[in-house]
């Protein structure tokens, strides 16, 4: 065992988080909380992963389900193709595997939604395998101990933080020294204002010797967002509004929309919002009062949405481009899963009930 990983266990037994999957008897416990775990914070995952495993306590109680369910559930964590991801893999393991989850990473990377990170994760916390992990925190916490120069995202750098992971790996404690690792980043080794004279480890790093452990790790620079003005429809007709629910395959995917698009230049945002009904629905429709503006980002771009109240104009709409269409009573909006701009306008159009 390397005196880093000696250091490190040895804070780590008593300064352990205490989290709800951590000592969980069964793996798709830890499976389940890795894959919310990924680019979302661990105080927003724990009243997500309590109603989760409620809901669906067991592996098979997930591939029993259906993926509106598990969308359902899973409406405002963000990053959508996880719970669909999670869904079809439970259904996989369920129909090919025994309902048991595979040990070992390679077998665990063939599921959907599980890459090398998450895969490594779970093989050492849930099955005690000798396989080091590295997230983004463990990055950033490698990078400051060895003062790597390389760009943490970029192969290079990547391939290097790995190899660093693997070589102070203590055998026998991969699960551990993992989750000791995650703890540390996200307790202490910040990503600004690291907390430095609390570390285990301080006396081992390289950068806060150099004073550059703000600068650690590098980062190759990121591209300009861009913005994009979109509209939506709330078309309104004998006490209902018309749903059309997101392709499988995109943003959203599965989710359910108050259909619109994407305004092209030098439209007007009445001209844009009846070419998307067109395009989506082969409808037409009156442009009425505007219902909202609203603004939200994604990963990579962000937009301002402008609602608009809407009425159909002469023949019923279709799905094109939609999954399926449906014509919904106010008090049933909470039972379609949406993403947080659809959400809030269901919500202002049910008084606050959907």
């Amino acid at each position: 065992m390397t005196p880093l990983a000696r250091k490190l266990l040895d804070w780590y037994a008593h300064n352990a988080r205490q989290l709800p999957w951590r000592g969980h008897p069964d793996a798709y416990a830890v499976w389940v909380s890795e894959v919310m775990l990924q680019q979302t914070r661990v105080e927003t995952v724990i009243p997500y992963f309590e109603r989760w495993m409620a809901r669906f306590p067991t592996l098979a109680s997930l591939a029993a389900a259906s993926e509106q369910e598990a969308l359902a559930l899973w409406e405002g964590l963000g990053y959508y193709s996880r719970a669909r991801n999670l869904h079809k893999a439970a259904r996989i393991v369920a129909a090919e595997q025994g309902g048991q989850l595979p040990r070992d990473p390679a077998s665990l990377r063939r599921l959907p939604g599980i890459g090398r990170y998450t895969a490594a994760a779970i093989a050492s916390i849930a099955f005690g395998m000798d396989t080091a992990t590295l997230d983004g925190n463990l990055k950033r916490v490698f990078a400051r101990l060895f003062n790597v120069e390389e760009a943490a995202d970029s192969p290079a750098g990547e391939k290097r933080l790995w190899a660093l992971a693997e070589e102070h790996l203590p055998p026998g404690r991969a699960g551990d020294y993992n989750q000791a690792l995650m703890d540390l980043g996200a307790t202490l080794c910040l990503p600004r204002a690291p907390r430095c004279p609390l570390c285990p480890l301080g006396e081992l790093c390289q950068a806060r010797a150099l004073g550059l452990q703000e600068a650690r790790p590098v980062q190759t620079p990121k591209k300009e967002i861009p913005h994009h003005t979109v509209t939506a429809a709330v078309i309104r007709r004998a006490g209902r509004v018309l749903l059309a629910k997101r392709p499988a395959g995109g943003l959203l995917g599965g989710l359910w929309e108050f259909p619109g698009g994407k305004v092209e230049p030098g439209e007007s945002l009445p001209a844009a919002l009846r070419r998307e009904i067109r395009e989506e629905l082969a409808a037409d429709i009156h442009v009425g009062e505007p219902f909202g503006v609203y603004r939200h980002a994604y990963t990579h771009f962000r937009i301002t949405l402008h609602a608009f109240l809407c009425t159909l104009d002469g023949s019923e709409p279709r799905p094109l481009e939609a999954e399926e269409i449906a014509w919904v009573e106010l008090p049933d909006l909470k039972h379609y899963p949406m993403g947080k701009v659809d959400r809030l306008i269901a919500r202002k159009l049910a008084g606050g009930d959907a």
